[in-house]
């Protein structure tokens, strides 16, 4: 008995934990504009104004879509951490040669942020070519 009750404890404690980092969350959207195509997942997107939301705040899916609502992606992303909250929204692009990949989004004010899960296709590149980072500004209409 005293193995189930920690089993249940555990199982308990573990479904609360998975749940904070959906405080990472994307009430009304992030807004940015980029000045150069890149890829969010699988979809290639031309440079230009986009809005990113949480459709369904009960899935790890994000929707992109440039603000004519021309271009959208759907996008799966995992929850990530930072020591302190963030003071400014942001997203973050990985560079391989002249491919850019949308990497993380931080929201102002929250310790939690949204890394997207790397496509094949990004890894591929990350063995051929060194990173370069860089980081655009995001604002919350």
């Amino acid at each position: 008995m005293k193995k189930v009750s920690k089993f249940v404890a555990s199982m308990g404690l573990l479904s609360l934990l998975s749940v904070m980092p959906l405080a990472a969350q994307i009430v009304n959207g992030v807004d940015f504009t980029t000045s150069f195509p890149f890829y969010a997942g699988n979809a290639e997107l031309p440079a230009g104004s986009y809005k990113i939301t949480h459709p369904d705040m009960n899935t790890s899916l994000l929707q992109i879509q440039s603000n004519d609502g021309v271009k959208s992606a759907f996008v799966d992303i995992i929850p990530t951490h930072s020591a302190q909250p963030h003071s400014h929204s942001d997203v973050t692009f990985h560079k391989y040669g002249n491919t850019e990949y949308l990497n993380r989004i931080w929201i102002e004010g929250q310790e939690y942020g949204m890394k997207l899960d790397p496509t094949r296709a990004e890894i591929k590149a990350a063995a051929n070519a060194n990173v370069v980072e860089h980081s655009l500004s995001a604002s919350r209409p």
